[in-house]
């Protein structure tokens, strides 16, 4: 047998192992779990990572810049490039704004305003680089701030704004555009959970200077690891390059003057006191990390980026099935909603009990549990209420009251596409089963 031979032998036992997989599933109330989140995929995804991975390249390399190209020409950006989480997408962006390159490079202390219910890793990376977060409160229902609350929260010292999508809830991108450019802000879009989410008919993470995704397992799609980052200028496109790969100031794939000393370099630099002629790929111009992904990773992110429109499909069935459902229940939840110009993509169903339900969060999922019905609190809630933040240099705009409700008593529930529509009907039933009872 010759190699292709071998090859498409390989493949047939990919396909064949999948659909034996899959035919093996059943599914047992109570006694199965209902994962709130999981990877969705299918033959064509294992072959393309083991077809990378027979290539015999495992850095990044020829799959992962068409991932970045395919990438980028879905969201209709100019550039992105791909990390190793969206956690890594956060630090590389938030790093970038203090870049001795960048023109509107931002100093130690400078203001960034983002939300109080936010997850760990949107918000570290404005500490860790020495900027002052400035937290404003969230609106109930949407669990993103609204337009008057950012406002509130600028000064002389704000720079940026960081908003994230919460849940793949978008935010109102079109009127926070707006106010950064009368007070001459950047913008920066987590859009981790919100791939796929459109406000005023644009693409979310396509609105800001730079937007971050995550492919993780519980996303929209998955590498099961890695990330993205969106960006439409050149230059900060390749900042964030140098920041990802350890800091250098050579961005090119390939190296061309290594091939051809004649040829000019794009990324000449002043070289510090560096001997003459010097070896490019190895000067640095910026405190950087080393935040790539595997190879394979991006191959198989190439085949779920087709898959992202079913993907969403089947969340916002799930999603509207878990409404219906609650929506008889209003008396007992603040159900989610969304901005009237806004489509979500949503991430998960999230809910916050009232005040005056005859049952606390705890009472609520424990049963959900019993029954094998996984549930997720929302994230951090008030994430300055944890052990990590107390003590440390932030503002705050009002008393984060909703955000602290956020914190006691809001949780999501799994709507991704894993979940069957009987998985999804055991979910309803063991709902009702509870709150008939109450």
């Amino acid at each position: 047998m010759n190699f292709d031979e071998i090859r498409n032998q390989i493949d047939e036992l990919i396909t064949l192992y999948i659909e034996k997989r899959e035919e093996s599933k059943t599914f047992t109330p109570v006694e199965n779990k209902v994962q709130y989140a999981g990877p969705v995929y299918g033959p064509e995804e294992i072959k393309a990572m083991i077809g990378s991975i027979l290539d015999g390249w495992f850095g990044v390399g020829k799959q992962a810049r068409a991932f970045e190209q395919e990438f980028a020409a879905f969201l209709g950006v100019k550039n992105s490039l791909v990390t190793n989480s969206g956690s890594s997408a956060n630090l590389i962006a938030l790093s970038a704004l203090k870049a001795n390159e960048f023109r509107r490079k931002l100093e130690p202390g400078d203001e960034i305003i983002t939300q109080a219910v936010t997850f760990p890793t949107t918000f570290n990376p404005i500490i860790q680089n020495g900027f002052t977060p400035v937290l404003v409160d969230v609106d109930l229902g949407t669990y993103n701030p609204n337009i008057e609350q950012i406002e509130r929260a600028i000064t002389s010292k704000t720079k940026a704004i960081v908003i994230l999508h919460q849940l793949g809830n978008p935010n109102a991108m079109t009127e926070i555009m707006d106010l950064a450019k009368k007070h001459d802000l950047i913008v920066i879009e987590d859009t981790c959970d919100a791939l796929g989410s459109t406000y005023d008919g644009k693409l979310v993470g396509t609105f800001g200077d730079m937007a971050t995704f995550s492919f993780y397992v519980a996303h929209h799609m998955t590498m099961g690891e890695g990330g993205a980052i969106a960006v439409n200028d050149n230059g900060l496109n390749l900042i964030c390059r140098s920041i990802r790969d350890w800091g250098r100031a050579c961005a090119c794939p390939i190296c061309e003057v290594v091939k051809n000393p004649d040829k000019p370099c794009p990324f000449k630099t002043k070289s510090g006191i560096l001997p003459e002629g010097y070896d490019i790929r190895y000067v640095y111009t910026n405190i950087g990390y080393n935040l790539k992904p595997m190879e394979f990773q991006t191959a198989m992110g190439r085949v779920q980026l087709k898959k992202i429109p079913e993907f969403i499909k089947k969340r916002n069935e799930n999603f509207n099935r878990l409404l219906k459902t609650f929506k008889d229940y209003e008396e007992y939840f603040i159900l989610p909603e969304s901005l009237p110009k806004a489509e979500p993509a949503w991430f998960a169903f999230p809910l916050t009990i009232k005040d005056s339900a005859p049952f606390s969060r705890r009472d609520f999922l424990s049963y959900l549990e019993k029954r094998n019905v996984e549930t997720r609190l929302f994230f951090a809630g008030n994430i300055i209420r944890h052990p990590a933040y107390l003590g440390l240099n932030f503002r705050t705009v009002g008393s984060l009251s909703n955000a602290d409700k956020v914190l006691r008593d809001s949780f999501f529930m799994g709507i991704y596409p894993g979940i069957s529509s009987e998985k999804m009907g055991f979910v309803t039933e063991t709902v009702r089963e509870f709150l008939k009872e109450v």
